[in-house]
This record gives structure tokens, C-alpha cells and sequence, in this order.
């Protein structure tokens, strides 16, 4: 009897991991990139379709990764159990950022936090802001989101801020907010914020850095743009 063959699949898993396996994922194509991820939660199945779907879908990898949890279950081929996968490569990315801009000696320019920004918040499908607090030496011993809001605002007052910071102990505290809009340019409210919430903390010792807008590819700095 002539023998059952394996399914062609198999041996393109092994020649991707294998592909990964000597040269990282810089020779990875985005969709690529994407059947290699979904080898390790789906099994006994070609994962090129839900990889190509996925990109068809959303556009790039790295809109896949920020994409919401319920619409990347909503793609064909991908399922509950793939996108909770997927949501949680994001969430170790956005640690992995997070440990790495701790692990610096100081931060004194807005790009040395920027990565760790965009991991956090970039694709966010509502507006956050979130806080970097600094000691003395302007290491980071913490973050914070501290308010959440819609899909074009968030509302905190300089109060809040200031109040946050000094719980954590800082001695200074960047401001990070994203913009779903994929535009990171500031509104007038928030220009107002940022200097009232500059003018609040400085009377208590507590100096901002500055404030970042997250937008689509993007990013805005109030203190380079010389906003505060």
C-alpha cells in the first residue's frame, strides 16, 4: 500500500522556525512573521490563510498586534484562542519596553521614552494618559494610567496629576497620552493641561518633562515643539 503523505504544512512550520532559527526576523515578511506566531496555537492546520487575512484585515504586523481582542477573533481561520495569543505577544512587547526604559541610567530626551510610549499605547482604541515618574536622577521608578477616555478625549485635572506623582514620590513625571485619531497633533486643552499641570506640580518641588501625544506612526512633543 503506498504510503499516506504528510500534509504540506508540516514541513513548512519546520522551514519557518528553521528560517527564524538562523537569522531572526529581520528576513520575515510581515505575514510571515505572523504564520510562525500562529504555529504555537494552532495546530494541524495551514496557518498562511489566517496570517494573510489577518494582514488583509489590518493592514501591517503591527496593526494585527494592536488590533481589539474582538475583532482579531472575528477574522476567518483565527478563533478565540489565537487571539488571545496574539493580544498577549503585545502585552509581553509592551513589559519587555517597559523593563528596558527602566533599566536605563537616566532619561533626559523625550526619544529615549518614546518606544516604551508607543508599545504602551500606541493602537489603544480609546484615549489614555498615563504617567512616567522619574526620581531625582531621572530613573524610572514607575507608571501610571490615570485616566481613560473616549475616542477623542480624556478628562484629568492638574490636581489628579499632581497628586499621583507625589503619591509615587517622584521628583518628575512625563506625560503620555495617545490620540486614536492616528493624528498626535496637541488640541488646545491640551497645551492647557500640560502648562496648569507644570505650574501645579513646580510649586511642590515636582519638575515635567515634558508631554508626548501617540499617534498612528507618529508622535508629538509639547517641550521640543516648545509648548511648556
Amino acid at each position: 500500500m503506498p504510503q499516506k503523505q504528510k500534509p504540506s504544512y508540516l514541513g513548512h512550520r519546520g522551514r519557518l522556525r528553521d528560517k527564524f532559527a538562523s537569522g531572526g526576523l529581520d528576513p520575515f515578511l510581515d505575514h510571515e512573521t505572523l504564520e510562525l506566531l500562529l504555529t504555537y496555537c494552532i495546530a494541524r492546520r495551514d496557518t498562511k490563510p489566517a496570517a494573510w487575512a489577518l494582514v488583509k484585515r489590518f493592514g501591517s504586523l503591527s496593526a494585527v498586534l494592536d488590533a481589539p481582542y474582538e475583532e482579531l477573533c472575528a477574522v476567518k481561520g483565527v478563533g478565540e484562542q489565537s487571539a488571545l495569543f496574539l493580544k498577549l505577544i503585545r502585552a509581553v512587547f509592551k513589559k519587555y519596553s517597559l523593563e528596558d526604559v527602566k533599566n536605563r541610567v537616566t532619561i533626559r530626551t523625550p526619544e529615549q521614552v518614546l518606544e516604551y510610549c508607543q508599545a504602551s499605547l500606541a493602537g489603544q482604541a480609546d484615549e489614555c494618559l498615563e504617567l512616567i515618574y522619574l526620581s531625582v536622577r531621572n530613573t524610572v521608578i514607575g507608571t501610571e494610567v490615570v485616566a481613560r477616555g473616549g475616542l477623542d478625549r480624556v478628562s484629568v485635572s492638574p490636581r489628579t496629576i499632581v497628586e499621583r506623582a507625589l503619591a509615587a514620590k517622584a521628583a518628575a513625571v512625563i506625560l503620555v497620552h495617545n490620540h486614536p485619531s492616528g493624528d498626535p497633533t496637541p488640541s488646545m486643552e491640551d497645551v492647557v493641561l500640560t502648562k496648569e499641570t507644570a505650574r501645579a506640580a513646580a510649586l511642590l518641588g515636582i519638575t515635567v518633562h515634558d508631554h508626548i501625544i501617540i499617534g498612528k506612526g507618529a508622535h508629538y512633543s509639547l517641550k521640543a515643539n516648545g509648548k511648556i
